[in-house]
């Protein structure tokens, strides 16, 4: 119940301010930036740790647009990542997102949705994102599409967009990768369950794709994949860590 209440909160007490910001295109960035105290606040409130490896924004990018490719096992996968990406980053989800009560409207006035069953929505949604990366605007996209039927230890096969647009855009692809979210924050269908659990989050060295053709988008697809997929690994941490794989009780109200 604690872990419930600092899920909502948070969110709850600042939405008048967020559905104002999200009105107007100048109050946008500010609504963002409200996305990101609320989100960091609940972290705080669930008094778990949270270990954050490598940088969003290394030297090697500093200054251009990147996009930041990151698997897809929780609900909790959005607001961990408003809460370690700094600035004014744009993310895409799917449009189910817009329809979620009180978040939906707020979120589709400041991000960008699709519907990967309607090829208009697809082609719409690539060149939103396009242009949000021209406006200098990072990006974050869960190549996954979805959260697959094992998240945390094997990732779904990646859809193309993000690579594609890496390239075309010639802009760097920061892998991403989230251990233990599934375990803190599974993903139940309609039930609401969070449980104390430590969470990581590794920001993996860019992929530079300057000089690169869509005939090398194979190849970046693999290369991401494996990238991401070499820090899942939840088995690997010793038995009193935090972030172990025993499955952690349920918190109690």
């Amino acid at each position: 119940m604690w872990c419930v209440t600092w899920f909502l909160l948070p969110f709850l007490l600042t939405w008048p301010l967020q559905l104002a910001l999200s009105t107007f295109p100048a109050g946008r960035p500010w609504l963002h930036q409200l996305n990101r105290w609320w989100s960091k606040l609940q972290f705080l409130g669930y008094f778990t740790p949270l270990d954050v490896r490598g940088e969003p924004h290394p030297a090697a990018v500093r200054g251009q647009p990147v996009i930041f490719c990151a698997n897809h096992s929780s609900y909790i996968d959005i607001p961990l990542l408003f809460a370690t990406i700094p600035g004014y980053v744009n993310i895409v989800g799917k449009a189910a997102l817009a329809k979620v009560p009180l978040w939906g409207r707020i979120f589709r006035s400041t991000y960008l949705t699709v519907d990967r069953r309607s090829v208009v929505s697809r082609g719409r949604s690539f060149v939103e994102c396009a242009r949000s990366l021209r406006g200098g605007r990072d990006l974050i996209i869960f190549p996954e599409g979805s959260i697959g039927p094992a998240p945390g230890r094997v990732l779904l096969p990646f859809k193309d967009g993000a690579m594609r647009l890496a390239i075309e855009q010639q802009v760097p692809i920061v892998p991403v990768t989230m251990p233990y979210n599934h375990r803190f924050f599974p993903d139940l269908g309609a039930r609401l369950r969070l449980r104390r659990h430590g969470l990581r989050v590794v920001f993996h060295p860019p992929i530079q794709t300057l000089g690169m053709t869509l005939a090398d988008l194979p190849t970046l697809r693999e290369q991401v994949w494996l990238i991401i997929t070499s820090s899942l690994d939840p088995d690997s941490e010793p038995a009193d860590s935090p972030f172990a794989a025993t499955p952690p009780a349920p918190v109690r109200a």
